[in-house]
This record gives structure tokens, sequence and C-alpha cells, in this order.
């Protein structure tokens, strides 16, 4: 499943209907499958549809609907913004059906509207597509601004709701109960590059995209008008999008990758994962990191920490090994690296990074872990000779997170002495620490943003957030399909860098383990918020979950 850009979705219409599936037969597609969503959606037999027109094509695939959904019994009223019905087949159709049609122009006041607004129990917007590009004004914002206000009304408490409906129409049928907003294609005003959004734009309670999604549907703040995004199938060949660089991770693509479970294995079989992770302020951060890991399947995890730590992690891990570093204070310093580099060979997948915290002696012992310099003494720098390379010594496939990244940000052009693809799992913060801009910036442009920093260091870079971007150096990039604020909290972040350093383990390659990471770990969320609720779930609650959302990857 790819996601296009505004001017891909337009080429790739364009080479459909030159191979003969016409723009006729898309829009037809389209409005059935909005029809569909509505005639789905409805409660009741009686409920009154509102389909509200405006120009091009994203008005017609409103008239197909109108026409379908009333053809199919429905009581349906259709309410016109500047649109050329003259030689318009769809809207002939739609007259021929006697369907009540009203145009912007004959209500210069918007009474009709308002009434047709207060009496109907589900609005259809296809007033405006994917097209948007200027600030909305003039007789169209007065539209969009009457539906938001009606629904601001609708929306509210019921009993308040019903006062201000009673104030509007005393004798009206009592429809306070807010009405379904479904969008075609996207709400009105929603930019689908940018995911920006007009001051004017609703707020969907269903969106109907057709063909692929679109950027801006996993952009903020326009993702967050969409309400639930249906992707409707409206014929187009799905080979015209090969070349699209961006693509949604579906639970299909999530099982293709993940790792066989044969019944005559062993616990190498799956994998030994190393963890270099915790300080003495962060304690939990290893845990969930190493906990998460066997989760995932790994068949042996080792966390290597400060030996001062070692009795408090004992205690809550009980299926872990440990390997004792050298310290200060809880804080793992320069010569930690010797210990490690006897051991790292035996394993097949490395994390670094999870409550590490930002001492400068940690900050140095994780350079000198990664890139595999020697410090020329302390305080003072490295030496740019490459102790790896001189020795043949290597690291596994790593993963790099938290505390990790913010030691590289310290180093000006630290992705010249690391080995390439690592998965670097930056949240915005830390992103911005890398690339020395505000988290603002990262945010505005989350896809691009990903993807450039993955071609310049030449790593797989998993941004988080909602929607989480991972991208790796040739220029494709995954869109994780989960938003979930039940995730904004402390250690989630840890639980998904050992999901990936689990999967690496047992042989996944490293682009495939971060996208299937961040899918399960986002999967493991949806169950737990809907168990446990958004506001009260903590980052252990994922790690019951996680086995899981796997079992229900490889069971569907």
């Amino acid at each position: 499943m790819k996601i296009l850009t505004v001017e891909e979705m337009r080429r790739i219409e364009r080479e459909a209907n030159d191979a003969g599936h016409t723009y006729e037969r898309m829009m037809e597609n389209a409005g059935k499958a909005v029809a569909l969503t509505v005639k789905e959606a409805l409660t009741s037999v009686d409920a009154q549809i509102l389909i509200l027109v405006g120009p091009g094509n994203n008005g017609g695939d409103g008239l197909v609907a109108a026409r379908h959904l009333r053809d199919w019994g429905a009581n349906v009223s259709v309410y016109m913004w500047h649109r050329d019905v003259r030689s318009d087949s769809n809207f002939e159709l739609v007259r021929q059906r006697g369907i009540p049609t009203i145009s912007r122009a004959s209500d210069p006041d918007l009474r009709v509207l308002r009434h047709l607004l207060r009496d109907s129990d589900v609005l259809v917007d296809s007033l405006l597509g994917t097209g948007v590009s200027r600030p909305i004004s003039g007789d169209l914002k007065d539209v969009l601004n009457a539906i938001g206000q009606e629904l601001e009304t609708r929306r509210a408490p019921t009993a308040q709701a019903r006062a201000l409906c009673r104030l509007h129409e005393p004798d009206a049928p009592d429809r306070s109960g807010a009405p379904l907003l479904v969008a075609v294609d996207v709400p009105s005003g929603l930019n689908c590059d940018t995911g920006a959004v007009d001051p004017v734009t609703p707020v969907a309670d269903i969106t109907v995209t057709f063909g692929f999604p679109k950027r801006g549907q996993f952009l903020y703040p326009g993702a967050s008008h969409l309400g639930e995004l249906i992707i409707a199938d409206i014929g187009i060949p799905g080979g015209l999008a090969e070349d699209v660089p961006i693509r949604l991770a579906t639970s299909e693509l999530i099982r293709g990758v993940l790792p066989p479970r044969p019944q005559n294995a062993n616990k190498g079989t799956f994998g030994k994962a190393l963890i270099v992770a915790g300080s003495v302020n962060y304690t939990g951060a290893p845990y969930l990191a190493a906990a998460a890991a066997t989760r995932t399947g790994t068949g042996l995890v080792t966390l290597a920490l400060a030996e001062s730590l070692h009795p408090v992690l004992a205690s809550k891990l009980t299926e872990a090994t440990f390997l004792l570093l050298p310290h200060s204070m809880g804080a793992l310093v320069p010569e930690a690296c010797r210990v490690l580099r006897d051991h790292i060979p035996y394993y097949s997948a490395l994390l670094v990074g999870p409550g590490l915290g930002r001492d400068p002696k940690t900050a140095r012992f994780v350079l000198q872990l990664l890139t595999g310099e020697r410090l020329s003494s302390e305080g003072l720098g490295f030496v740019r000779t490459r102790r790896q390379a001189a020795k043949g010594e290597t690291l596994p496939p790593t993963v790099i997170d938290a505390d990790g990244c913010n030691a590289l940000a310290q180093t000006p052009q630290w992705w010249k002495t690391l080995s390439h693809d690592n998965i670097l799992t930056p949240h915005p913060g830390e992103m911005s620490r890398l690339l020395g801009c505000s988290v603002s910036e990262v945010q505005s442009n989350r896809i691009e943003l990903a993807r450039a920093a993955s071609k310049e260091w030449n790593q797989i870079v998993m941004l988080k957030g909602a929607f989480t971007v991972i991208a790796e150096p040739g220029g494709r990039a995954t869109i994780n399909p989960f938003a979930n604020s039940a995730l904004a909290s402390a250690g989630t972040g840890d639980v998904l860098a050992g999901s990936a350093v689990g999967l690496l383990a047992q042989g996944v390659l490293p682009y495939d383990a971060a996208v299937a990471a961040a899918y399960i770990h986002g999967l493991a969320a949806e169950r737990a918020s809907r168990e446990v609720g958004t506001a009260g779930m903590v980052a252990s609650d994922l790690l019951t979950r996680l086995p899981l959302a796997l079992r229900q990857l490889t069971e569907c």
C-alpha cells in the first residue's frame, strides 16, 4: 500500500485513464464507495442525508454517492457550491431521481443550508478535494463556517445541544445528536501533501480516500481531522504506483517479514541480543528493553549494565542474563568497551542507549563503542584511527536508541565514523539534536526530513511519534499506521527499541526489523489501550501484549 503526493495521484489517474480505466469509471467507483460507507454507518432507515457538493471531480463523487443512496431508498438532499451543472451527467441523473437540490447562489443568507444542517443525520463533504492550495475565502468559507458551527453545537453535551436546537427551531424533530460527517477523499481545506488545514476545515468522523492514501493524511494537524480513514479501491492498477517510494505498513507486509518458528528450534535458533542500557537514575529503561526483546521471541537476551544496577534489575528480569560493566556512580565509562569487546562477537544483535543518561563519560563510552575509535586522553576527544578496521572487529546489526542518539549528536559528522545500516530510533527531540534544528521543524516535515537524514547518514532512521516514519538510505520510507496517545508515556520507546533488537537478533533484515517492530509495538498499544484505557496505560502494559500482537499477525 503506497502513500502518494497529490501530483503522484494525478499522474497515476492519468495513466489509468490512458490505459482504458476512464475517469468516469473511477468517479463511479469512488462515489459508490462513499455511498456504501454511509449506508453501513446508518442507524435508522429514515435518516436524513445531506450531500455538500463542490466543483470538479470531488463534487462529482458526491453526486454519484447521492444517486446510489437514493436508489437504495435513503432520504437525500444536495446542496451545491459553485458547480456548473450544464453538461453534467451526474447532476442530470440526480435530477431525474427527484433528489432535492439547492444552490448556494439561491441561498444568499444561508438560511436553507442551516435548516438542512440542523435536520441532517449524515453530512457528506464533497466540496473540495485533494487539490487545495490556497486559503479558503468567500462563499465557500461561509458554507464551511456554517457546517462547523452546526457540528460544534451538535457535538456538544446532549442537554446543551438539545436546548440550542430547540432555540433555533422549537417544532423540529429532536436531532440533537451529532451528525456523522463523511469526507470524500479528504475534509475540505486539508492539504494532502503537507497536512496543513484551513481554519474552517471540518473534522470528519470518516474519510473515504480513493486508490491510495495521501501523505498529508499522516501528518498533523491534518491527520486529526480525518476520523476513521477508509481506503477505497476504485480500480486503479496497483502496479502504476510501483515507483512510489513511500508505503504504508500493513499486517500483510509485517507477516511476510516475521521470522519462522520451527518446532525443532532451540534458543540459539532465535538469536542472541545484547542490550547496553541503564544508569543509576534510569533503571526502568533497561528492564523494559530487555523484557520487550524476550517478548518478541529472542532466544537469549543479555543485559550489559553498570555493576551497581545488577541487584535491582536481577530481581525483575528472571529470563535475562547479565554482563556487568565498569562504571562511575552508576554511569558507564569508556573502560566498559574493553569488557564488551570480548563478548560482542557472541551476539547476533546489539542495542545501545536506553536509560544510559547523559553523563559526559557515558557519552564518550557510547562513541568509542559505536565508532571503534580510541580515546587519545581523558576528555580530549578521539584519535581518528578505526580500531575495528585495524583488528577486523565489527559490531552486529545495531539499534541506537535514546542516549545513544544523544551521544552521537555531540560529535560533528558522527556518521562518517559509524558503520552503515544501524537503526537509529530518535524521538522528535533527539532528532532535533542530531540535525541541529528545532523540534517544530522536525515535526513540520517528518517524512522528507527522515528520508534526507537517512540518506546523508547512511543509516536506517526510525523517527518516532504518531505515524512513526522508518526511512532507509536508498530513499524508501514506511509509515506506521498507528497514532495512539497512550504511547505518550515514559518507557514506551524502550519497549520499541527492545522489540527492534529482538527481531534483529532473530535474523530479520535491519529495515524490515525496524518496520515490523514499530508495527507490532503500535498493535500492542492498540490492544492495551482498549483494555486499560489511553490515560492509564503505562509502558509495562505493552510487554504482555507484544506476543499477543505477534499471534494476531500470524493467525490472521
